[in-house]
């Protein structure tokens, strides 16, 4: 019997060790992962619009790899762990970096510390995501994603690159939206998640019209309409908290 039940385990072991990976949704996470490592080295060649765009792309590429592996049932741990691992560096180190090359460089101390503050917000935001990813309600995140935190500090150089502004002249402005995103990730302000979108069903005829606008200013003038989006999107988590602590407040008797 001891006998039968040591092979079984020697099997299994043997079964856990020939499992592989699965291709298709790490292929996504590899592509984000490069893209992220790309808009870096495109910050030390001083190309910071191809550095900003390059984040934007890994954001698009993350926000796929998890859609593809639960559409094609290739979820796995693996997976999950190399994602995070992905995200640390595209949306945690490319963005803090960046922004420090970009301008907060002048700013000695004061500028790097900003920067590792956001490097900071966006692996303790992503360990937190992991760790209560069973009991959070799916409809919203808390805190600001960090593929969104760092889209901001990315639109911000893409837009003020785009209009010619010398990063030199508005370095506090850059040190302000650093700090204000590394802090936002690790805040309890909630945030919509879009998850509960559903694509299958039917929708209004001004919500195609919608998208129709959207797409159109953002090819006429793409740096400013995404900054704007994202702007946006981070005000939306006070808007929202803010909202649901009055409904929480008691009515008074008064």
């Amino acid at each position: 019997m001891d006998d039968d039940y040591q092979k079984r385990r020697v099997l299994e072991k043997n079964r856990v060790r020939r499992r592989g990976i699965y291709l298709l949704p790490n292929l996504f996470t590899t592509a984000a992962l490069f893209a992220g490592f790309f808009a870096i080295v495109q910050a030390m060649n001083l190309n910071f619009d191809q550095a900003a765009i390059a984040i934007y792309a890994a954001m698009v590429l993350d926000g796929l790899d998890g859609r593809v592996a639960r559409l094609t049932r290739t979820q796995s741990a693996f997976g999950a762990e190399y994602d995070s691992l992905a995200d640390v560096i595209s949306f945690g180190a490319a963005p803090a970096l960046v922004i420090y090359e970009w301008s907060l460089r002048g700013m000695g101390k004061l500028g790097w510390i900003a920067a590792f503050v956001y490097v900071a917000g966006a692996a303790l935001r992503l360990a937190r995501f992991n760790t209560m990813l069973e009991v959070q309600d799916k409809r919203w995140f808390q805190g600001m994603p960090s593929p969104s935190a760092a889209a901001l500090v990315a639109g911000f150089v893409f837009v003020v690159d785009d209009y010619g502004v010398d990063p030199e002249s508005v370095r506090w402005l850059a040190f302000a939206v650093t700090l204000f995103a590394g802090l936002t990730m690790v805040s309890n302000l909630k945030y919509y998640s879009f998850k509960t979108i559903n694509l299958r069903r039917s929708y209004p005829f001004v919500a195609i019209l919608a998208f129709v606008v959207f797409f159109a200013l953002l090819s006429y003038q793409p740096a400013t309409v995404l900054f704007g989006m994202f702007v946006a999107y981070a005000i939306s988590g006070f808007v929202v908290s803010a909202w649901q602590a009055l409904r929480r407040r008691p009515a008074s008797t008064g």
